[in-house]
């Protein structure tokens, strides 16, 4: 019997990449990575090499069932040069792993048809943002179905996808996903690329940009939550003060990761903090760091929340700089 298994990677786009994808038919039965063999592609059509040497390599690195197609696996890659060095691009092969973090990704996005959010009229605005977050009934709640299908696509995928809910803003919605070290980076992708392939079926498209519509409207990020051994069991006061003192030595750094136009959210209003400006507190959700009142009331231990990337972060780069600071 053939088994599909439809690679995907990263492109060479900036300054976000984009998913790419394309299907292998296996003869014989893969069930996990090692099974999947490497594979190429053109990369002169990807903004990954030249038309005189196009060659780039697909290094296997996460596989899960795919759910809407029979006999099917996804399979996220790594992208090597011709030479199997790590490519410029492959924002996974930068960094070393550390499965001992645990991230919580929260990430926002809107449905749009055409230039406008779902939901919003042709001719105008719907009413100010309020009555949508977490709403109900079709006047204030939107695309629910698309919704409904993308978490139990990611459920039946077997993905870390923890919850869902509507958003501040009409058309906004979030899910949350929950996983260790790189693989929660390589889950929280192929969530996107199955958040994308269903929309599809229903002729809208997602926007990760973190500020879609301008006003007084919220933009998107992608809060990530995060901790490790130290954090959840040991913890203190003083441990936790401690980080988010080194994230402060290092906002400059983490906020050249974070996601283009950030800038366009992270304004001080709508439940950020100024992109300029870095603060921590207690159950704030206007500071560059929250500590969780359920970390300080588990006598400081627990997890921390970075508010500060943008929706259209790549979470590679978001792990890989949390793990540096933290471990620094």
């Amino acid at each position: 019997m053939a088994r599909k298994l439809e690679y995907v990677w990263l492109d060479g786009y900036k300054p976000e990449p984009s998913l790419r994808s394309k299907t292998k038919v296996m003869t014989e039965d893969v069930t996990d990575v090692a099974g999947c063999p490497g594979w190429s592609f053109d990369g002169s059509s990807t903004q990954q090499a030249a038309g005189s040497s196009s060659d780039c390599l697909l290094k296997p690195v996460r596989f899960i069932e795919d759910p809407q197609r029979d006999d099917s696996a996804l399979v996220m890659c790594e992208v090597l040069a011709a030479d199997g060095s790590v490519h410029p691009t492959n924002s996974r092969g930068t960094f070393e792993d550390d499965p001992d973090f645990w991230f919580g990704f929260e990430q926002e996005y809107t449905l749009m048809e055409g230039a406008l959010p779902l939901g919003f009229p042709k001719d105008g605005y719907p009413g100010p943002q309020g009555p949508y977050y977490c709403s109900v009934g079709i006047n204030n709640c939107v695309g629910r179905e698309i919704v409904e299908a993308h978490l139990d696509t990611c459920l039946a995928a077997g993905l870390g996808i923890t919850g869902i809910n509507a958003e501040v803003m009409k058309g906004q919605w979030e899910y949350q996903l929950l996983g260790e070290g790189k693989q929660a980076a390589d889950d929280l992708w192929l969530s996107r690329y199955l958040l994308h392939r269903v929309a599809e079926s229903f002729d809208v498209t997602v926007s990760l940009h973190p500020k879609p519509i301008k006003g007084d409207w919220n933009g998107s990020g992608c809060h990530t939550n995060f901790s490790n051994t130290a954090i959840r069991e040991q913890g203190g006061e003083d441990m936790i003060k401690g980080i988010c003192e080194k994230f402060r030595g290092q906002h400059a750094s983490h906020i050249a990761l974070y996601g283009s136009d950030n800038d366009q959210r992270l304004t001080g209003l709508h439940e950020t903090q100024s992109i300029d400006t870095f603060s921590y507190g207690v159950s704030d959700r206007g500071a560059s760091i929250r500590i969780p009142i359920g970390t300080v009331q588990a006598g400081w231990k627990g997890y921390l929340e970075d508010r500060r990337p943008a929706s259209n972060m790549d979470p590679y780069k978001v792990v890989g700089r949390i793990i540096t600071t933290v471990n620094g």
